[in-house]
């Protein structure tokens, strides 16, 4: 892993600049810039754009990262794009992240799409996507992750992430954190920017369900009442909030409209126009099984504060993370809903030991029922199923491998 702009400058020049050729949504954050960019996306779809879509990481196939209006490139199209890189790409010795970013572009450049959400990979200021102008820029939020390498701080972190505010370009913020919010504004004086607070506005959750829910929004220049988010769980109403703003933003620059129809078109349908997976995704009714990507204390937080909501007192879990998060603090946060744990090690070498993690579950009486591969878990959980839910989540990792289980495909481990 290697960050700084330099190398994929040197690649967006050998393809003649593909990200200068289409406009663009730029979206960071620790959590929900993947939903945040999806919504986007969906919306922009829905009104009838050629929307193309880059994110990461992809769970069981490398062609998720990149779409147009929701459909995945083609493995031909894969294929000849990275013999055309190939070879500047092994003179700049580039990364794996920064080839796949150089050949989303051009595909995007190729396909003369109208508009890209792209989502950024780690941090914001040295990651490969930050070489786009966009029309605006999202910060979805900020937490401690990826310390050893963004900073072990708020404030480092928060900097690393307002790298991708341009100068005079507008940044819808989901920051709530007073201090990490006056950096934000620091910012965006210095670059002649606005920054745009999702605080200032209002909403109200009519109902929710783990098929989505409906919401009453109040925001700047518009009321919408009865909005479905085909998205479980309270917290996708900020990223919706943020999305929305942001698209307006967009849309205004580009000297269009984004109609409300447009809006209720695209957050109504958001996993259909994208393929947006692993997010309170029930992948298996009977047993209900649950899958869901978070991957670090407050998306746990957020994870469980949904269940809660959508009526659950206790479930089993398959649970695995990598070394790198503060699994001590998931854990805390799990024990007061989970009956009995699955406790696994996915197939990455960045993964912490199930050893490790069945040792902190037990400290805290939660009961651990052995510690297993991801799809042994999965299978133990739902062969041993009394009717609790069954909830997967820990990592992206873990999650790919229970879907690839569950729906009997080979598993491709990303360690990218």
């Amino acid at each position: 892993m290697k960050f700084g702009l330099r190398g994929i400058r040197q690649l967006m020049k050998g393809l003649d600049h593909p990200h200068r050729k289409f406009q663009a949504i730029h979206v960071a954050g620790t959590n929900g810039k993947g939903s945040t960019a999806c919504m986007l996306a969906a919306m922009f779809t829905a009104a009838g754009y050629k929307t193309g879509l880059y994110t990461s990481p992809h769970l069981l196939d490398f062609r998720e990262r990149i779409r147009i209006n929701g459909k995945q490139i083609s493995e031909a199209n894969v294929t000849r794009l990275v013999r055309r890189l190939k070879g500047d790409a092994t003179k700049l010795r580039s990364t794996f992240f920064e080839v796949t970013t150089a050949l989303a572009f051009q595909y995007f450049a190729e396909k003369k799409i109208d508009i890209a959400i792209v989502e950024a990979g780690l941090g914001g200021r040295l990651d490969a996507t930050n070489v786009v102008t966009p029309l605006v820029s999202a910060i979805t939020g900020i937490g401690l992750e990826h310390t050893e390498i963004l900073g072990k701080t708020i404030e480092k972190i928060t900097r690393e992430k307002a790298g991708i505010i341009k100068r005079t370009v507008p940044c819808v913020s989901g920051v709530d954190m007073p201090n990490a919010r006056r950096i934000l504004l620091d910012v965006c004086k210095t670059r002649g920017s606005t920054l745009v607070d999702f605080g200032a506005m209002k909403w109200k959750l009519r109902s929710s369900t783990l098929e989505g829910m409906v919401v009453d929004l109040r925001l700047r220049d518009c009321s919408i009442e009865n909005l479905k988010i085909d998205l479980a769980g309270s917290f996708q109403v900020k990223n919706a909030v943020i999305a929305i703003l942001a698209a307006q933003i967009a849309a205004k620059r580009m000297k269009t409209t984004l109609s409300e129809k447009n809006i209720r078109n695209g957050l109504s349908r958001v996993r259909r126009l994208t393929g947006l997976q692993g997010r309170l995704d029930v992948v298996k009714k009977y047993p209900l099984v649950i899958a869901d990507v978070a991957h670090n204390p407050q998306a746990i937080q957020s994870l469980v504060g949904s269940l809660v909501a959508a009526g659950f007192k206790k479930v089993d879990m398959v649970f695995g993370v990598l070394k790198d998060k503060d699994y001590a603090s998931m854990i805390d946060a799990l024990r007061t809903i989970v009956r009995k744990c699955y406790v696994v090690t996915p197939k990455t070498e960045r993964a912490r030991t199930g050893i490790e993690l069945a040792e902190e579950f037990r400290f805290r009486f939660v009961h651990v029922s052995g510690v297993d591969s991801v799809s042994r878990g999965v299978q133990r959980a739902i062969e041993s199923s009394d009717g609790t839910p069954i909830v997967v989540t820990g990592s992206n990792f873990v999650v790919a491998e229970a879907l690839a289980f569950l729906r009997g495909k080979k598993y491709l481990t990303i360690n990218q």
